[in-house]
């Protein structure tokens, strides 16, 4: 055979976190060669910019089961299922271990950097021949950049390293590359390594999403024991139902919690929330900013502030597969079957239909957008997406085309639905097909949004 053959290649896995090391886990028992490849100096180097931050699935929901399954022969312990461990902690006792299984330790590649796939010797417009021609990465390291060849490729990248702008149309602000060094993307340390930067501070957060809720709940904690620390808050729209959350609805409690934890802040005014608006331009004077804004009353100022927090969502790096033939989503820039069912303009029920290898490919044959990149610019993802999506992908691959098609999936809902008018009459049925959600009553998102503008609520009541 020729060494252009792709079957005698490895699979390339792109990206060595949970869902990165969880493709290599499947493929390899199943006994498909796989090579993964990092970016970072150690795996999971997305998870650990977080690291400090507990997440809201408990540990249960974040170990997939054939890896548990490798580890515990390993004599590897689960740790207690219903506890809830920080990114950090993720890393440290679950994918550490993984990663330094004999199975798995000499397949993974740390500070190799995809920056470029393509067929080879072949660019996207080629078709003759391209389906047995083999992937060609260009993959950058310390030592250089070289170019690897693969059978098939499964990009599970992520997106964290690729933040949206505070800008809201999606471009920079005018003055964020400018005012750079005093804005922070995602969610920084606040009560840790980052604690000097926002003590004693005024600081703006910009988002509605659970990096914003956490961002403005570790402020609140600062705040009480740093004198002179204050925070505002600035959302781009004004339904407030997807961060404020589904309470005890939310099948996962401690998500619920958040929302009702970031409600109570608004409500009790200790957080200024200014809904609606979208920032389009960061001003200084004399060392402070202020941020301008469209609102539905026209420009906006808010200010003066020293630090914005821009936990505004992040998107896919397209620029990696420009030579390959996607099909994506047009806005979302999801993997186009996804779509429509994830999009935020439609429903937040963090309910996805069950979908695998059909859904997750491409018309570049034996490429694959999995986890967080495969739903775009959209939230609400969860691991357990993840790993059921590359355990039917690896089947795919191994040429189980039965195990790959018998995709299953229940995610634990959000206990908030939001539909499109045309299903708003439906109540017997959630907004991804299955029962009704408890409804978060209207009243009391509204209530909350006019009590933080200074106005009378609806006199809404919070369950204790």
């Amino acid at each position: 055979m020729s060494k252009n053959d792709p079957n005698t290649l490895p699979v390339a896995v792109i990206g060595a976190g949970p869902v990165g090391l969880a493709a290599a886990v499947q493929l390899i028992q199943r006994g498909v060669p796989v090579k993964v490849y990092e970016a970072g100096a150690g795996i999971a180097t997305n998870l650990r910019d977080w690291g400090h931050v507990r997440v809201f699935t408990p540990w249960r929901y974040c170990v997939d089961q054939t890896a548990r399954r490798l580890l515990e022969r390993a004599g590897w312990t689960m740790p207690e299922p219903e506890t809830f461990p920080t990114a950090d902690e993720l890393v440290g006792l679950y994918l550490e271990p993984l990663a330094k299984l004999p199975e798995l330790s000499s397949s993974i590649e740390t500070g190799a950097r995809v920056v470029g796939v393509s067929r080879w010797g072949a660019d996207k417009v080629v078709s003759k021949d391209r389906q047995v021609r083999p992937f060609m990465l260009v993959v950058e390291t310390a030592g250089g950049v070289r170019r690897d060849r693969a059978r098939a490729v499964i990009d599970a990248s992520g997106t964290w390293q690729t933040p949206n702008p505070l800008g809201a149309g999606g471009i920079a602000a005018e003055g964020e590359t400018e005012f750079a060094d005093r804005i922070a993307y995602g969610i920084p340390d606040i009560l840790g390594h980052d604690r000097s930067l926002y003590a004693g501070r005024t600081t703006l957060v910009a988002g509605s999403g659970h990096s914003a809720a956490n961002a403005l709940l570790d402020l609140d904690r600062l705040a009480s024991v740093e004198p002179g620390t204050t925070f505002l808050w600035t959302t781009r729209g004004t339904d407030l139902v997807r961060i404020f959350g589904g309470g005890d609805a939310d099948q996962l409690p401690a998500r619920g919690e958040l929302g009702a934890d970031v409600r109570e802040l608004v409500e009790s005014g200790r957080a200024r929330l200014v809904p609606g608006f979208a920032a389009v331009a960061i001003r200084s004077s004399d060392g402070i900013l202020t941020v301008e804004g469209h609102t539905k009353d026209g420009l906006h100022e808010i200010g003066p502030v020293d630090r914005i927090i821009a936990a505004t969502g992040q998107r896919p790096d397209l620029s990696m597969t420009r030579e390959l033939r996607l099909d994506l989503d047009p806005w979302l820039e999801s993997v186009k079957a996804l779509g429509p069912l994830i999009d935020p303009n439609e429903h937040s029920c963090g309910d996805v239909p069950p979908h695998g290898h059909r859904e997750l490919s491409h018309p570049e044959p034996d490429f694959y957008t999995v986890g967080i990149k495969s739903y775009g610019r959209a939230p609400t993802f969860l691991l357990l997406t993840g790993y059921e999506q590359v355990r039917s992908v690896a089947a795919a691959l191994a040429g189980d085309v039965a195990a790959a098609d018998a995709v299953q999936l229940v995610l634990p809902e959000t206990g908030v639905c939001t539909v499109p008018a045309s299903a708003a009459g439906s109540a017997s049925k959630g907004c991804c097909g299955g029962p009704a959600a408890v409804a978060v009553d209207a009243c009391c998102v509204a209530d909350a949004v006019a009590k933080a503008a200074g106005k009378g609520g609806c006199g809404c009541k919070v369950a204790a």
